[in-house]
């Protein structure tokens, strides 16, 4: 029975090892950042192979890139595998079994099963291989990706019903100025206008000022249409543009009232650190969770000596360091 626990004990400790290392690299553990660059390299040289496979200069050695594909993609299955076997830890609130079909049926889960699934079922299928090169997004463990792109994400989230609308308004126009167009050229060009699809393909080209030449009105009148359709789509398509570049600057005025948050004269700001066995009370939560739940007002999130927006759906990871401010009552992490 001693020797069982010890056993247990001792597997515990490595599976929490194992997802300390597959989780985001710390700049302090070496053995983590050689994992990652370990699996950038191996989805670089996997993308490599999927390219050189279409040239025919290559053929001879068909044999030699499926070689290096299957050993790119035994990679891919370990650390799958490793994934759900840690989901656990990934997941502290929620019990094992849930933990892992949380896992499966998140961005990181799906992403990395369509990069596996295609190699043995879809094969043919180059569409889904490539979906291997989405996991880059995730597995470069550089404070870019959890800054810069957490900032777009941030600024799309919260700019979601603005952005609704004015795609709503182009759908609108779109659809208007197809029928209209129809309706003046179906007579006229009744092999090119044939129906209304043929109109929103026109007006589409025409709102979004492509102009792909393959489909074009001859009258009078609808040329009068096109001019109206395309003066009504630049301003239309400027709408969207214009919600997520005021966006953008309000996210960056943010961030850099964050860095000014950082001075030592505000008193009532506090720093705590995530445990490292994956416990704390804001690990693996989400930023908008610990509000709700703690009463509290989250300033900032450092991680790798990086400032990151406090978006509501940004996840607290193991060693980041969240600055929040007290409304209701100081809660610390040991």
């Amino acid at each position: 029975m001693l020797n069982g626990n010890k056993w247990k004990s001792r597997l515990k400790a490595q599976k929490g090892r194992i997802f300390q290392i597959i989780q985001i690299g710390q700049k302090d553990d070496m053995v983590s950042r050689i994992f990652d660059y370990i699996i950038t390299a191996a989805i670089l040289v996997n993308v490599t192979v999927l390219v050189l496979e279409t040239f025919d200069f290559f053929a001879p050695y068909i044999e030699i890139l499926h070689g290096i594909e299957l050993v790119t993609i035994g990679m891919f299955c370990i650390e799958y595998i490793c994934r759900i076997w840690t989901a656990d830890l990934l997941y502290p609130d929620l019990p094992a079994p849930k933990a892992r079909l949380r896992f499966l049926r998140s961005y990181d889960g799906i992403v990395d099963l369509l990069t596996i699934l295609p190699f043995f079922f879809l094969g043919g299928f180059v569409a889904f291989r490539i979906l291997r090169v989405v996991r880059i997004m995730h597995l470069f463990r550089i404070n870019a990706n959890y800054d810069s792109f957490n900032v777009i994400t941030s600024v799309l989230y919260e700019k979601r019903n603005q952005i609704l609308s004015s795609v709503f308004i182009i759908l609108v126009l779109m659809l208007a100025s197809s029928l209209c167009i129809y309706g003046v050229e179906h007579k006229v060009q009744p092999d090119v206008y044939k129906n209304a699809f043929s109109g929103i393909w026109w007006s589409m080209s025409t709102i979004f000022t492509v102009g792909y030449g393959d489909i074009y009105p001859v009258t009078a009148l609808g040329r009068f249409f096109a001019l109206v359709t395309t003066l009504l789509g630049v301003g239309a398509v400027a709408i969207p543009t214009g919600i997520i570049s005021a966006g953008f600057v309000e996210q960056y005025t943010s961030m850099q009232g964050m860095e000014n948050a950082r001075s030592p004269h505000l008193s009532n700001m506090i720093t705590i650190t995530a445990n490292v066995d994956g416990k704390s009370e804001f690990c693996s939560r989400k930023v908008k969770e610990i509000e709700n739940k703690s009463g509290i007002v989250v300033s900032a999130v450092l991680r790798d000596g990086a400032i990151l927006v406090p978006a509501d759906e940004l996840t607290i990871l193991l060693g980041d360091v969240v600055v929040y401010q007290k409304e209701v009552e100081e809660k610390r992490v040991e």
